[in-house]
Parts: structure tokens; C-alpha cells; sequence
């Protein structure tokens, strides 16, 4: 029996953009486009509504941008994961969105392959951002004054958000440490809450500027 498609809103203000993402989606019986929204506000209320696992979101639209929908998605605590579809490659953008729970930073340019791909990584519990986008936020971590390092991470929490910070998911970190699938997630979300993060991106932006990895 094969498994459920992956439910996916689309929430953009260009139909143009929101046919092409269907059409790419739409090459792969893994996702299923369950809806679609103009502005901010129409996409919170089909998240309120379909309880979709993805939702894929500009961050400049009319009503609530991006950052709104994401701050509003994580306030209510809505099960689905946030992904920043956008042209806009700002380092303050980045960051805000990282800080309010994104799942991933990805820019429009990204071909078809790619961006599924991402989304795969993100529904088995990674994180992924653009390499242009994981660019400027290093560069932004290099010009913050280090922090004392946290004295309560052991060396293989430290290998595990080495690994959360090369993209790998969950399935793919227990490979590598000998480790279930369920072991890592309880473990990486021990560590971002002890970290202090919202989310595994902040986390391993934490642990940089900790001089941990």
C-alpha cells in the first residue's frame, strides 16, 4: 500500500508562480497541492483549516507577509512546516524568518529537482536553507562576538548539530551515529530547547557563535 501524498499549501500572490510550484509538485505522486492563497491571510486560513504538512510562502504579499504567517503558524501551534518560497535574498529577512520557526529559506530560482528534494529533507525532519541565503547568515555569524561555549552538550549532541548543520535528516543522522530515527529527534529537540532556539537552523547559528561546531 503506498503512502499518503505529502499535503502542500501554496501561498503566493502570483498565480503565474503558484501553477509553476503546482506543475513541479505535481511531477511526483509524493505531494499533493490541497490549496492555494492570494496573501497571508487566505493562507492562514487554509492552514487553520486543511492542516496541511507543507505550506510553501512568500514573504512579501499583501495583508500578512511571510514573517506573519509564520509568527502566526507557530503561536498557535499549527502542524505544518513552513517553507519560504522568495526572490528576496536579505540577511535580516533570513534571520527573522529563522527565528520565528521556518523550515527552510529557498530562493525561487531553485530548479524543480532541488526544491523537491528540500521538501523531502524537510517532511523527514530537516531543515534546509539556500546556499546563497546559509551564506549570508555565516557571514553574519563571523562578525558576532562568541559566546562562552554551553557546558552541557555532550560530544555527540555536538556531532549531531554538526550534522543538522550539513542538512541531514533525522533517518540520515541515526545512520551515520548507530542511532534510531526516534532517538535522533528526541535528542536534536532536547538540544535545541536546551540551546534556547525555536528551531534546528537557530540552533546550529547558536552553537557557532558558542564556538561548539
Amino acid at each position: 500500500m503506498s503512502a499518503e501524498p505529502i499535503r502542500v499549501v501554496l501561498v503566493d500572490d502570483h498565480e503565474v508562480v503558484r501553477r509553476g510550484i503546482r506543475a513541479i509538485l505535481s511531477d511526483t505522486d509524493e505531494f499533493e497541492v490541497v490549496g492555494e492563497a492570494r496573501n497571508g491571510e487566505e493562507g492562514l486560513a487554509l492552514i487553520r483549516a486543511l492542516l496541511p504538512d507543507l505550506a510553501l510562502v512568500d514573504i512579501r504579499m499583501g495583508g500578512h507577509d511571510g514573517p506573519a504567517l509564520c509568527q502566526a503558524v507557530r503561536e498557535e501551534k499549527l502542524p505544518c512546516a513552513v517553507v519560504i518560497l522568495t526572490s528576496y535574498l536579505n540577511e535580516d529577512l533570513i534571520r527573522t524568518c529563522v527565528r520565528l520557526g521556518v523550515r527552510g529559506y529557498i530562493l525561487k530560482d531553485v530548479e524543480g529537482f532541488d526544491l523537491l528534494n528540500s521538501l523531502r529533507k524537510i517532511i523527514h525532519g530537516g531543515a534546509v536553507l539556500d546556499p546563497k541565503a546559509a551564506e549570508l547568515v555565516l557571514q553574519w555569524m563571523q562578525h558576532v562576538p562568541p559566546e562562552p561555549a554551553a557546558p552541557t552538550l555532550s560530544r555527540q549532541d555536538i556531532e549531531m548539530l554538526r550534522l543538522v548543520a550539513e542538512g541531514l535528516t533525522n533517518r540520515e543522522i541515526g545512520r551515520t551515529l548507530y542511532l534510531s530515527e526516534n532517538t535522533v529527534k528526541v535528542r536534536v529537540n532536547d538540544i535545541v530547547h536546551r540551546l534556547g532556539a525555536k528551531n534546528r537552523i537557530e540552533a546550529v547559528m547558536i552553537a557557532h557563535r558558542q564556538g561548539l561546531i
